[in-house]
């Protein structure tokens, strides 16, 4: 992953694949301080994510100064991030693009399952 360095803020390009379906993601953070990765609603129903109010449930997403979003967390199987394959991975749908105005927010849950080391002397990501 080439990380672009954006008012100071690491943002990638990256493939999600669900279903043999594959988006490029353009816009996403890179975040070392975010728990858990997090992705804009709209963007995921492209590869045919959708809330799954079944299995799913509504979580707060909380950032810097306590200030809190609704959002919503479910398990993933058979779901692709830049070609690593995750089974079994919780990810939160929410509005990101709006309130953030990134398409999508890796966070260290999906850093550390995929082994990923971030080299921002040569600005860029990649697995082990």
């Amino acid at each position: 992953m080439n990380i672009q360095m954006e008012d100071g803020l690491p943002i990638v390009t990256i493939s999600i694949g669900y279903n043999g379906r594959i988006l490029k993601l353009e816009n996403v953070l890179l975040d070392t301080g975010c728990s858990t990765t997090i992705f804009d609603t709209d963007e995921v129903e492209k590869v045919g994510s959708f809330i799954d109010h079944k299995n799913g449930r509504p979580r707060r997403m909380y950032r810097v100064g306590g200030e809190s979003e609704l959002c919503y967390e479910q398990t993933v199987t058979q779901f692709e991030i830049d070609n690593f394959l995750l089974d079994s991975f919780h990810i939160q749908l929410g509005i990101t693009k709006e309130t953030y105005g990134f398409n999508g927010i890796l966070g260290v849950d999906f850093m550390i399952m995929s082994g990923l080391i971030i080299d921002f002397n040569e600005k860029q990501a990649f697995r082990k």
